[in-house]
């Protein structure tokens, strides 16, 4: 059997036991298989995890959360129906820590604060709307935001989501501070980056593993692209 051209050095794979397997997602990439056709994060996974263990059949690969294509950074997939169960009811009632880096523009006034919005996704258009006041047709979504400094001509935040709504993080930011995210022309920013991607990473996660309990604390580097380069400098 041939190696799949994967994770090249499993470079991607941020963790992996009997249970779990953490991948930093690049941008540009599905996480699950949509209309598009283009092979999704799940199905490389199973192609992965059948040349790993040499599974004559199909590999378990349970999709718990999705992040954007054009976002990048930490994506949990269950390798079991158990581990699969459990992560969705913690994503569901939120028992975990989210942490998102993002790049804007101009910084954020106040630098700090907490954004809640009612939510409304138009599926035809795949554009969220974000009302500041109680929509009937909305979810209400809750996030924490505070700057962490300049990043070269940008500004770097970090941004913790309470709840979990399509396009949230990038609808909250561009609606309640006017501040869209770099190269997230859907919602404000004028212009794209050159790789298509947007200036959003899911940097870090911490939740108690769902067989073992063990409390897992996770960190997905940086993408290796130029708009990034300065924002190094904010690891801990």
């Amino acid at each position: 059997m041939n190696r799949p051209n994967l994770w090249s050095e499993q470079k991607e794979i941020l963790f992996e036991d009997n249970h779990l397997l953490v991948i930093n997602k690049p941008a540009g990439i599905l996480v699950q298989g949509d209309e598009t056709g283009d092979e999704p994060l799940s199905k490389k996974a199973e192609e992965y995890l059948k040349f790993k263990y040499k599974k004559p059949g199909a590999a378990f690969v349970g999709v718990c959360h999705r992040i954007d294509r054009p976002v990048s950074g930490i994506v949990v997939l269950a390798k079991t129906s158990k581990a699969l169960s459990r992560l969705n009811e913690m994503f569901r009632d939120g028992q975990m820590k989210k942490t998102y880096w993002a790049l804007t523009g101009k910084p954020p006034v106040p630098e700090q604060g907490t954004l809640v919005h009612w939510l409304v996704k138009d599926p035809i258009r795949n554009v969220t709307k974000a009302y500041t006041e109680r929509h009937t047709q909305g979810q209400r979504s809750e996030l924490s935001y505070e700057l962490l400094g300049p990043a070269a001509n940008r500004y770097l935040l970090q941004v913790n989501p309470v709840t979990g709504r399509p396009h949230q993080i990038r609808v909250q930011l561009s609606t309640g501070l006017g501040l869209p995210i770099v190269g997230d022309v859907k919602y404000g920013f004028l212009n794209p980056l050159p790789d298509v991607s947007i200036a959003l990473h899911a940097r870090q996660l911490e939740l108690q593993h769902p067989v073992t309990k063990e409390a897992l604390k996770l960190v997905a580097p940086l993408p290796d692209a130029p708009h990034w380069d300065a924002s190094r400098a904010f690891y801990n």
